[in-house]
């Protein structure tokens, strides 16, 4: 572990802010880190980056038993792997856990695209922390942490600190209730965060039967459908069968869809052509044969 003293103002005798390099490897992954570091086109752009630059901003880490475990920087040390720079500027912290989760969740929450889901953990993993530190009085404070939160709830301590209201907060908390295959239909925005709220309200069992027939039926419930599937469950009365009467019934907004395959209608169109110009070939042909047959009609 090599010690660097980046820039002069930097207090060498403060722990807190000396740098190290340390090998990339030597770095284990936070555990539970709800944030998912994606091979994506934002994370190529930090990667050349680092090439050229290195690393700008110091990841964070901490020692447990004796071993350096990540508390912000994953996608740093993600990009810096894929640039071969594999070491890399750290701060060492000591934290405990309630604040390496704390100071993890803080470090990522203002990031671009973030993911329901993330949101939905990272709301928890942070929420845990501040409860369980509630009791302890804060270092050179002998009020205990609760007392200087000034009788706000963790949800509103969080909200304001990620800027989110407290019913939203509580929201993607709540979110944590869903099985994994809904979870990923809210992040592929298949499922409105309203409707989502609802169905964590189900049971494991119930949303299985659920995401069943939503891929039977090619559909997903209006928050109305998703309120009523709720009451069913704390009915005892939801199963398959008033799961897949109540999708089939006709939203109020929805509107019929007629669906041709792709593979029909492509035969008729120049290889590469896209599915926006044959809708408007499509489009403009029925025009033509509209007026057509307006003509013939006419002639008679």
């Amino acid at each position: 572990m090599e010690e660097v003293n980046v820039y002069n103002t930097y207090v060498t005798n403060d722990e807190n802010k000396k740098i190290y390099y340390l090998d990339v490897d030597e770095i284990s992954d936070f555990p539970d880190h709800p944030y998912h570091v994606i091979e994506d086109e934002s994370l190529m752009e930090l990667s050349e980056s680092i090439k050229k630059y290195g690393v700008m901003v110091p990841l964070i880490v901490r020692l447990v038993d004796n071993k350096y475990q990540m508390v912000a920087g994953h996608r740093r040390k993600a990009a810096s792997i894929l640039a071969e720079r594999y070491r890399v500027p750290c701060i060492i912290k000591e934290l405990s856990n309630e604040d390496a989760i704390i100071t993890m969740v803080d470090s990522n929450i203002q990031r671009e695209n973030i993911l329901p889901s993330e949101k939905t953990f990272a709301y928890k993993m942070r929420l845990d922390a501040i409860k369980r530190k509630g009791g302890r009085p804060r270092k050179n404070n002998i009020v205990p942490l609760a007392q200087n939160f000034q009788k706000k709830t963790s949800r509103q301590l969080i909200g304001e600190q990620v800027g989110e209201s407290q019913d939203q907060v509580r929201r993607y908390i709540r979110l944590t209730y869903l099985i994994k295959p809904i979870l990923d239909m809210v992040n592929e925005k298949k499922i409105a965060l309203r409707p989502a709220v609802e169905l964590s309200y189900l049971s494991s069992e119930s949303q299985g039967i659920l995401l069943e027939v939503m891929g039977q039926l090619d559909c997903t419930p209006s928050h109305a459908q998703a309120i009523q599937l709720r009451k069913l469950e704390e009915e005892s009365a939801l199963c398959f069968f008033t799961i897949e009467q109540l999708l089939s019934e006709k939203k109020g907004n929805q509107k019929e869809q007629l669906k041709v395959p792709l593979e029909k209608i492509e035969r008729y169109f120049s290889p590469g052509t896209s599915p926006k110009t044959m809708e408007k070939t499509i489009l403009e042909a029925l025009e033509m044969y509209y007026r057509l047959k307006v003509q013939e009609r006419r002639k008679k």
